[in-house]
């Protein structure tokens, strides 16, 4: 086997955010996408926060979808 060569995974797996120890708190991604092709994000540290925030999105008509995702 050649040095250096790793082997590509074809599925993502979970990211290990959660042993991550050079990280104070974690961060949210509230991804908004509107009706008309518009998308908006906002980061917060809290994820009761950010479902707040999510969930207070998804109750306008104009939106489409509100996901939440951890980025670090």
């Amino acid at each position: 086997m050649t040095k250096g060569v790793t082997k590509k995974s074809s599925i993502r797996g979970k990211t290990s955010f959660g042993k991550d120890r050079r990280r104070k708190h974690h961060h949210y991604l509230v991804s908004v996408y509107y009706a008309d092709g518009e998308k908006f994000g906002r980061v917060y540290t809290d994820k009761g926060k950010a479902t707040r925030f999510a969930e207070r999105q998804r109750r306008s008509p104009v939106v489409k979808s509100a996901r939440i995702t951890q980025v670090s």
